[in-house]
Formats: C-alpha cells, sequence, structure tokens
C-alpha cells in the first residue's frame, strides 16, 4: 500500500513550550486513519503541520510526494478546521457553489456535496442560522467538493447527533474506498473502532500508530479507551524505571 504521508521527527514549539516531540509516522493511502486524544495532546497541531500551515522547528513532512504546503498540493487537499470555515451570509447551497466554481465544478457537484452532508433540506438557510454541527457539515461540504487526493478533518462530528455521526463514517469509509485519503481527528474514543488506523497522541508524544485490532492486542483489552489508557501507564512506569529496558525488568520482576 502506497504512503499518502510521511512525518519524520517533527518538533513543533510555541514560545519556549515544546508542542510536538519528535513525531514520526507513515499514513497508508486509501484509508481512514484517527487521530486520537485528549483536548491539548497536539492533534490540531499535528494537523496543520500536515497541510503546511504550522512553523515547525524540526523535523520533516511529506505529503503526496511533495513537502508539505507546496504549491502543487492545494488542490489535491481538503481541510476541515475546527471552526467553522465557510460565509455566514450565505446560503449552504450558495457557500458550496463557489467553492464549487473555485475548482471549475457545476453545481450539481456542490449540490451533491451538501446531500452528501446530510444537508439538503437546510440547502437554502443561511449558514448563520443554522446550528454549530450544521456549520461544520456545511464546511465538510466544501473542503470535500473538489474531490481531494486527502481529506483532513479536525473533529468533524462534534455537535452532530449519533444518526448523522454514523452517516458520516460511511462517506468517510466510501470516500477512502474510492480511493481517498482521510486523517479524521477526534478526543471521543469510542470513535476509534471506526478506523483503519489510529495514531494515538497525548502531551505531544505518539503513543501508538496501528490497526485498531492491533493497539487492543498491545494493551490485552477489547475497549480501545482502556487499551489507551494502558498504554499510557505502561509508558509512564517505562519512563520512570529508566526506559526499555527499565520496563522490561519491572515485567519481569512482577511474572515472577
Amino acid at each position: 500500500m502506497d504512503t499518502a504521508i510521511e512525518v519524520r521527527d517533527l518538533v513543533v514549539e510555541r514560545g519556549r513550550r515544546r508542542v510536538l516531540h519528535g513525531i514520526s509516522c507513515d499514513i497508508p493511502s486509501g484509508t481512514v486513519t484517527g487521530l486520537l486524544g485528549p483536548s491539548g495532546s497536539g492533534k490540531t497541531t499535528l494537523m496543520r503541520a500536515i497541510v503546511g500551515v504550522q512553523t515547525v522547528a524540526g523535523g520533516t513532512v511529506t505529503v503526496l510526494g511533495a513537502p508539505a504546503g507546496s504549491a502543487p498540493l492545494r488542490r489535491k487537499l481538503g481541510y476541515l478546521t475546527q471552526s467553522p470555515s465557510v460565509y455566514a451570509d450565505l446560503t449552504v447551497r450558495e457557500n458550496a457553489r463557489y467553492f464549487a466554481a473555485l475548482y471549475g465544478l457545476r453545481a450539481a457537484e456542490a449540490d451533491r456535496a451538501v446531500a452528501d452532508v446530510g444537508l439538503a433540506d437546510a440547502a437554502g438557510q443561511l449558514v448563520g442560522t443554522l446550528s454549530g454541527g450544521q456549520r461544520s457539515r456545511a464546511s465538510l461540504a466544501c473542503a470535500i467538493i473538489g474531490r481531494p487526493e486527502l481529506v483532513i478533518l479536525d473533529e468533524p462530528t462534534v455537535g452532530q447527533d449519533p444518526v448523522l455521526r454514523a452517516d458520516l463514517w460511511e462517506k468517510f469509509h466510501a470516500m477512502a474506498a474510492a480511493g481517498t485519503t482521510l486523517v479524521v481527528s477526534s478526543h471521543v474514543m469510542d470513535e476509534a473502532g471506526r478506523c483503519d488506523r489510529l495514531l494515538l497522541i497525548r502531551e505531544g508524544r505518539l503513543i501508538a500508530d496501528d490497526t485498531p485490532a492491533a493497539v487492543r492486542a498491545a494493551a490485552g483489552t477489547d475497549d480501545l479507551e482502556q487499551a489507551f489508557l494502558r498504554l499510557i501507564r505502561d509508558r509512564e512506569a517505562a519512563a520512570t524505571a529508566g526506559g526499555p529496558a527499565g520496563a522490561g525488568a519491572s515485567a519481569g520482576r512482577a511474572a515472577r
């Protein structure tokens, strides 16, 4: 399987505080990769680095074979931020058709994207009158209109009801099956099981990078939230014991 994103030794600092601590990972093409972790863990910072709008202190990010932020990537990448990125004084339909025009696409493509995110009934409403969850979906429609090769979605399901969340995840997997690579962030651990692959991040460090099944197996539990907690505790225990070797010695003593 080809690699869509390569992150190598990525370091991001804000002032005197280090936000990302030398993160390295590969994200396969045509998959839904979940970026999971608590609020403030560095998820948005990592996504901004992938999009190419984040100043980095060290390391590299390669996206679809080019350095992150390169001009050729602009038409290949869709990005949904946490804050709605659509015009409040335009209707949902007008926003979508405006973004479609930027890509040289017809109005029908815009209308299809609006329907895909479950906003067909609200297409004629001003975005400023929508609920927060609806605004997020309007932004999502505009992000996917150009049929990008890579879609970066920062907490797209926040504020959505369970039925709409399920519908959106079905849409994400349909896009991946058609060849699109998606990176979806969330701080809700029950969404982890919907992903093809997981990047678990805490305090700017990568805790796990594997499939949900492998993460469960490594932690010895079928509950992904418990798996995340166990991996964190194991990491902390290893650090307290002086690194991997110390952790292994501690485990050996416990077994005896």
